[in-house]
């Protein structure tokens, strides 16, 4: 086994019934756009950082901070394997490489679902934003299923045209919204922020070591996933041992920068003592856009409606270009049926894996809709919820398999000395994030009992498929069972 830093033409993927991805199709710049996008930047600040601020209060911004900063430690081990992996195929190619091929099978399945619910949960979100923004600025009133039909279509077009067009199109989408939230930001500043000035609240022991920072923590981690998917780019990515680990850390940084800095001047315009009454009394969803009305003109509270609804469209194509490079992987390997590894001679899109996921959002999406459920309660919180906690479960597994990995090398020229300790810390704090997430389900939710079970149930449950599917493979099929994860690292 080699052990040199792979070079382009080592991403090549097997010919025959599988196609091939497009090379050297992005550079740093567009995968980061791609990862960034699928956080939905503007989405996060708009939904969940206020949420974060009612009960967290001044504290809310260093959750972000604390989260960026574990990430960034994983990221390290996780990015140190990056260039020891020669394949396609996220999570599941790592694991298999250190933990073997049923654990990587249970994560192929796992992550198959995870990114899915997340994708299809969104749609609820696209539909309640588009909803309000066409009502308030047009007076026009649609039905949510029409507006996520229509985003559901718009999806998979963008898609199917090609993965350097699609990451055009969200860098214009994510650098629009980035410009808007840094104005809001700036006119908070320059007004002085509240009659009580800028506080330092932020990082006083007293507003962080609380139990309400501890269910923050949870939330803050929802608003970064998406910055793994990077490794899913390789094969397409130029000089991905390069490209990947720098696209990974600017990512990250990016992210907890603009998350922290934009919570803490939300937070100022209202001071530090009166932030959560102002949003307890107006509510959650309002909190921006009242924001930026008082700050920059009822105009700003028009263009952040069309901006955030721009933004959830870019997280679901996104999420839509990461579920089909995962199934990719795994038709690649002869898990899944060979025609899902097809790809469009022109531009190397995996195009049935493409249509085979805009297909089942469509029946999720319309059984939903036909059963009058709720876009946003139960489309996007029933739906999108479990697509978190699995993620969470991935990362752990993918530290433990860095860890494993870099004790098994034989020379020590090979073997980093900072990816053992950052697999070992990414894999501890990540274990934490999952705890708190999993206690305060109920907070992320707003479900029953009953209905939080099903919701955390779904993860055991996709990751013991992977683990019943390997198995019988490796009984049954044995040739595909050796395919799983591709050759031995």
């Amino acid at each position: 086994m080699s052990t040199a830093t792979p070079t382009p033409s080592a991403t090549a993927e097997p010919s025959g019934a599988i196609g091939t991805l497009k090379k050297n199709s992005l550079d740093a710049r567009g995968i980061t756009f791609l990862v960034v996008s699928a956080a939905a930047p503007l989405t996060v600040i708009a939904g969940t950082v206020p949420l974060a601020i009612l009960i967290a209060g001044p504290a809310a911004p260093t959750a972000y901070l604390v989260v960026g900063v574990a990430l960034a430690i994983f990221a390290v081990g996780f990015m140190a394997m990056t260039n020891r992996i020669s394949r396609t195929g996220g999570f599941y190619t790592y694991i298999a490489a250190a933990l073997g091929k049923h654990m990587a099978l249970g994560a192929g399945i796992l992550a198959l679902v995870s990114y899915n619910a997340m994708q299809i949960g969104i749609y609820g979100l696209f539909a309640v934003n588009a909803k309000a923004m066409l009502a308030t600025v047009f007076g026009i009133d649609v039905p949510w299923p029409v507006l996520a039909g229509v985003a559901l279509v718009g999806v998979w077009a963008m898609g199917f045209t090609g993965i350097d067009i699609g990451a055009r199109v969200l860098g214009v989408l994510l650098v629009a919204e980035t410009i808007a939230l840094a104005v809001l930001g700036v006119a908070i500043l320059v007004t002085g922020g509240s009659p009580e000035g800028f506080g330092t609240g932020v990082f006083a022991p007293v507003n962080v070591f609380t139990p309400q920072f501890a269910v923050v923590l949870g939330l803050a981690f929802a608003a970064f996933i998406g910055f793994e998917s990077t490794v899913l780019y390789r094969a397409e990515a130029r000089t991905p041992h390069r490209t990947i680990p720098r696209a990974t850390y600017i990512a990250v940084a990016a992210m907890t920068l603009f998350y922290f800095v934009l919570t803490w001047l939300l937070v100022q315009a209202y001071g530090e003592s009166a932030v959560q009454a102002f949003i307890g009394e107006n509510g959650v969803e309002t909190f921006l856009f009242a924001t930026a009305g008082s700050r920059l003109g009822q105009v700003a509270t028009s263009v952040f409606l069309l901006l955030i609804v721009t933004s959830v469209f870019a997280a679901l194509l996104a999420f839509h270009n990461s579920i089909n490079r995962y199934t990719y992987a795994l038709a690649r390997d002869g898990v899944l049926p060979a025609a899902l590894g097809r790809t469009r001679p022109r531009n190397g899109t995996p195009w049935v894996a493409g249509l085979a996921q805009s297909v089942l959002a469509a029946i999720i999406v319309g059984g939903f809709a036909l059963a009058g459920a709720d876009p946003y309660l139960q489309l996007l919180i029933w739906v999108n919820t479990p697509g978190v906690v699995g993620v969470v479960v991935l990362q752990i597994l993918a530290a433990a398999s860095v860890v494993v990995f870099f004790v098994r090398r034989a020379s020590r020229a090979d073997r980093p000395w900072y990816a053992v300790p950052a697999g070992i810390a990414g894999g501890v704090l990540m274990l934490v994030f999952l705890v708190l997430i999993v206690v305060n389900i109920g907070v992320l939710t707003g479900a029953d009992d009953t209905t939080n079970a099903v919701i955390i149930g779904v993860i055991p449950v996709a990751f013991l498929v992977g683990l019943v599917l390997a198995e019988v493979l490796r009984r049954a099929r044995p040739a595909a069972y050796a395919g799983i994860g591709g050759p031995e690292q």
